[in-house]
């Protein structure tokens, strides 16, 4: 009897953690929320008309995804643009996705060459930007552009690295809508079209070269830098 009567109030409370978390992920992946933003338990649980119980729960999922920090004595925050981690996310992903690039480009067979071809076809026929959804990727492009990206590298046949890339796209997405933001000038359709160009002529140096700038366009506009400028200084350093 008892747990019959407790059932009810955890699935109430779960439903309603589930609601909060989606509303503010989406805000902050809106950009509803700057980098450095407080989030206030106090004020989200006024505002959703929930406990603080619920709030704080959402609020863990969130930073578990790497959308928000828990901060020592001073409750939840958005990350700041200069938080170290966005750097990491980068080195790591410079590091592992060309390698597994290369093994598409080697192992992939022509299942894999139409699946890339189609992924690369819905990414460039989606709009980046919708007007609901605020100054941010909409979220139809950003699944495709995921979807693109996963596919390019579906082709090595190894579930462990792919499991390692969908954790680090999880953990990118939003300083990769952060370093959009800052750089609209940027020419991301080209930059994808290199890379589907490149791994369908199965050039495997050309493709992990083009995915390495693809990568280190994102760090450096998110760190405010520009790797054109950084490529030169070191070759006129050499």
């Amino acid at each position: 009897m008892t747990q019959a009567a407790h059932t009810p109030t955890s699935s109430g409370k779960q439903m309603l953690s589930e609601q909060v978390y989606a509303s503010l992920r989406d805000a902050i992946m809106r950009g509803e929320y700057g980098p450095g933003d407080a989030l206030k338990p106090q004020e989200l649980a006024k505002r959703q008309g929930v406990s603080l119980a619920v709030v704080r729960e959402a609020l863990l999922r969130v930073v578990g995804e790497g959308l928000a920090d828990r901060l020592p004595n001073r409750g939840f925050a958005v990350p700041a643009f200069s938080d170290r981690r966005w750097q990491e996310i980068a080195e790591a992903r410079r590091t592992i996705e060309p390698v597994m690039l290369r093994m598409s480009v080697e192992r992939g067979d022509l299942d894999w060459e139409a699946r890339v071809r189609a992924a690369h076809h819905r990414l460039a026929r989606t709009p980046a930007y919708v007007p609901e959804e605020g100054g941010y990727y909409s979220a139809a492009w950003s699944e495709a552009h995921r979807v693109f990206h996963r596919t390019l590298l579906e082709g090595c046949g190894n579930p462990v690295l792919l499991e390692t890339f969908d954790r680090m796209w999880t953990a990118s997405e939003l300083a990769r809508r952060w370093s959009a933001h800052r750089a609209p000038e940027r020419d991301g359709i080209d930059e994808h079209r290199r890379l589907e160009e490149a791994a369908l002529a199965r050039d495997a140096d050309t493709a992990a070269a083009e995915l390495v700038q693809h990568l280190t366009q994102t760090a450096a506009k998110l760190a405010d830098r520009d790797p054109d400028r950084e490529e030169q200084g070191r070759t006129d350093g050499a």
